[in-house]
């Protein structure tokens, strides 16, 4: 939060992303509840922890300036009645305190999984706090293709700019699931 906070300058719009950070426990970094940071526009997510994705459903935090220059080119009927009702559920006290526990509960798995993907040769970003890993084993580009002709799905890498075809974005799941993963994984590298 710190580092963001000195990108910011007046005249400038810094815009933050926080769509996964109801996965980081306590979410410590957040900039959402900041008002003391000139030009601070935070973009979250309702529905990220659900897995809501065809939703579509977040919500924009910044100086009521900001928020309305986008009100002035927001388009009619932007959200669905589905998506309102996906948003509804999504910030009810059960929901909050449910995505809380969820967040608590992905922690030791993603330690573990961090530390296994290394063991098997993964240049894993450093200090992962969302629900995925972000993971490069190099010179394995088609990695990805051959994990998934064995059922396992992760998110490719190079749709993300700076990223090639051997990075992979790995989903946090429990931890019968992850080993069954590991144990795939550990069959496809050298």
């Amino acid at each position: 939060a710190r580092t963001i906070e000195r990108l910011s300058r007046p005249g400038r719009i810094l815009v933050v992303d926080e769509a996964f950070m109801d996965a980081v426990p306590g979410e410590a970094e957040s900039l959402s509840g900041r008002r003391d940071v000139p030009g601070l526009v935070v973009l979250r997510s309702l529905t990220k922890t659900w897995g809501l994705a065809g939703i579509r459903a977040g919500y924009v935090l910044a100086s009521a300036e900001i928020i309305e220059r986008l009100r002035s080119i927001q388009p009619p009927w932007s959200v669905s009645s589905l998506a309102i009702e996906a948003m509804r559920a999504c910030m009810e006290s059960t929901a909050l305190d449910q995505a809380e526990r969820l967040a608590a509960d992905d922690e030791p798995v993603r330690q573990w999984l961090t530390d296994e993907l290394q063991q098997l040769g993964g240049d894993v970003v450093p200090h992962p706090r969302a629900p995925f890993v972000l993971v490069r084993f190099p010179d394995n580009g088609d990695l990805r293709m051959r994990l998934r002709d064995t059922g396992w799905a992760v998110r490719r890498g190079d749709t993300f700019p700076g990223l090639g075809p051997d990075w992979m974005r790995v989903a946090v799941r429990d931890e019968p699931t992850m080993s069954g993963f590991l144990d795939q994984l550990s069959r496809l590298v050298p």
